[in-house]
């Protein structure tokens, strides 16, 4: 007698579906927990304070002036007894208004010489954005508080960046963090001085508007095919 074959129907589970939606913002994802008093307070209990910089023409100076700068560049990272971050942001400019300004001052101009050359720099100009974008460079030095100075433990900065709340009341890590970050914000800005830089602390307002844009960049600029065989 042949075997009977029982058929068992396959049974596919139907994917189990949440009853209420997941609802997430981006803050959720954000190690910031909050922007006071121009400091910017981390969800592991840390802090930071963010200096943006005057920029340098090196390539204009002297060699005497460049060496000058190598000099006083090496001897601020040597006087440094904490960690910094050297951030360099890149973005693309939109000179429209600057052409319009050039179109408007070409007609004020009334001899032909300054016109000439006014008519060459405008080509210059147009040239430029036609073949490439232009970026513009912002300089940033932030400098943190580590969590682990106020006696937050490994461990517990990692629960911490899980969702956890913080062991200490705001108010007192704002005020700890106050206490070991001005001190070495007037350093590095003493020292830039000797490289000619100037540095300044981003208030609350520009701390909001520097992270908005950064997690809310537009998408780059891509050149058409055309376009990138004329370069």
């Amino acid at each position: 007698m042949k075997d009977k074959i029982k058929k068992i129907p396959l049974k596919i589970p139907y994917l189990s579906m949440p009853d209420t939606p997941i609802i997430s913002t981006t803050q959720d994802f954000l190690p910031i927990a909050d922007i006071v008093d121009n400091i910017v307070l981390f969800k592991d209990g840390g802090a930071a304070i963010v200096l943006e910089s005057t920029s340098l023409n090196f390539s204009l100076l002297s060699e005497k002036e460049q060496q000058a700068v190598i000099f006083a560049y090496a001897a601020l990272l040597n006087s440094l007894s904490f960690s910094i971050q050297i951030v360099v942001r890149s973005q693309i400019k939109n000179i429209s208004k600057y052409a319009e300004y050039l179109e408007l001052a070409e007609q004020k101009i009334k001899n032909q010489k300054l016109l000439f050359l006014m008519n060459r720099y405008k080509s210059f100009v147009n040239e430029i954005i036609k073949k490439r974008n232009v970026l513009g460079k912002s300089f940033y030095i932030v400098v943190p508080f580590s969590p682990l100075e106020m006696g937050i433990t490994k461990s517990a900065s990692a629960i911490l960046k899980k969702g956890g709340t913080l062991p200490f009341p705001k108010s007192y890590v704002l005020k700890k963090a106050k206490i070991s970050l001005y001190p070495k914000r007037d350093h590095l800005i003493r020292q830039a001085r000797r490289l000619g830089l100037t540095l300044r602390q981003l208030t609350t307002g520009q701390l909001i508007n520097l992270y908005y844009n950064i997690f809310n960049s537009k998408p780059p600029v891509i050149k058409r095919e055309e376009e990138k065989q004329n370069v």
